[in-house]
């Protein structure tokens, strides 16, 4: 309206001068078929005004209507915006607790067939044991008077001197996994360290030392579970864990706030174990993170 006022003023002083001029005392020369043509000219500039006027209302209204209309539209794509990051936010969480759940049941089927495997191999134990027995049977030892003698100084029958025992592997890793999962973490390392001090070549002692890893992550104490899984990556690379042990590194790598370090961790992982679960679990944790799963 402020507009339409700056326009009307002007040209309203225009038409009063106009008005004053025509009701003015005529000079003698002038005829009154001259004032009757600057009336009639007034009257135009008259009618003119009032178009302009009418004119510049209208189109006042009609930006005013679109401004009204222009700010609606905002608002409403504002709000349409905050309830959608709202649920990109939400969905963001839904995936992360799924990923830790499925990552949770993933662990406890492959801590299942672990201890499946060590009583398979417990059963073989006895059968050996078994047929040893069946083999004593078979062949009988001497008779008590072609019984070797004994040394000087020594009782006969008397048992030799002790010696240190060797925890049997197999048994020594099924009690560290069931304890594992019976949450008893301190007996369970104690029974890990056992098969990692006494084999420390064999296929278990990666297993054993991607289960120390394993305890530390429980017990939320990460810095400790990323040198337990470095362990099992650099000492024991061709284990079946390793690609759980890089996992649960780059895992624990976010948990310690060094992102770059954690997603560097979980590319390398879906480049090294691509059809892997343990590399779909990554995908995911990426793809929740906003992150891309692959470098080009």
């Amino acid at each position: 309206m402020q507009t339409a006022i700056r326009f009307r003023n002007p040209i309203f002083a225009g038409a009063v001068i106009a008005l004053v001029l025509t009701l003015a005392p005529a000079p003698a020369r002038a005829t009154s078929k001259e004032i009757i043509e600057l009336q009639t000219q007034v009257q135009q500039l008259l009618d003119m005004v009032q178009r302009i006027q009418s004119t510049l209302d209208t189109r006042f209204g009609v930006l005013q209507h679109l401004a009204e209309q222009t700010a609606d539209d905002a608002n409403r794509m504002n709000a349409t915006v905050t309830a959608l990051q709202q649920k990109i936010n939400a969905q963001g969480d839904a995936t992360n607790g799924k990923l830790d759940s499925n990552s949770g049941q993933v662990q406890s089927l492959n801590d299942s067939v672990d201890e499946l495997k060590s009583r398979i191999a417990k059963l073989d134990k006895s059968i050996q044991d078994m047929q040893a027995q069946l083999q004593a049977i078979q062949n009988p030892p001497n008779p008590a008077g072609q019984q070797g003698t004994t040394a000087p100084g020594e009782m006969p029958g008397a048992p030799g001197p002790a010696m240190s025992q060797t925890p049997p592997l197999q048994e020594t890793f099924q009690a560290g996994v069931r304890d594992f999962n019976a949450a008893k973490y301190e007996v369970a390392a104690g029974e890990f360290g056992d098969v990692l001090h006494y084999y420390p070549l064999d296929d278990l002692a990666g297993n054993a030392q991607f289960y120390l890893g394993e305890i530390s992550y429980r017990q939320q104490n990460y810095s400790d579970a990323v040198k337990a899984y470095n362990a099992v990556l650099e000492g024991f690379p061709g284990n079946p864990k390793a690609p759980a042990a890089q996992l649960r590194k780059g895992l624990s790598l976010l948990q310690l706030n060094k992102k770059e370090a954690g997603i560097r961790e979980l590319r390398q992982l879906i480049q090294r174990h691509s059809q892997t679960p343990e590399a779909a679990q990554a995908r995911s944790k990426l793809n929740a993170m906003g992150v891309k799963a692959a470098v080009r």
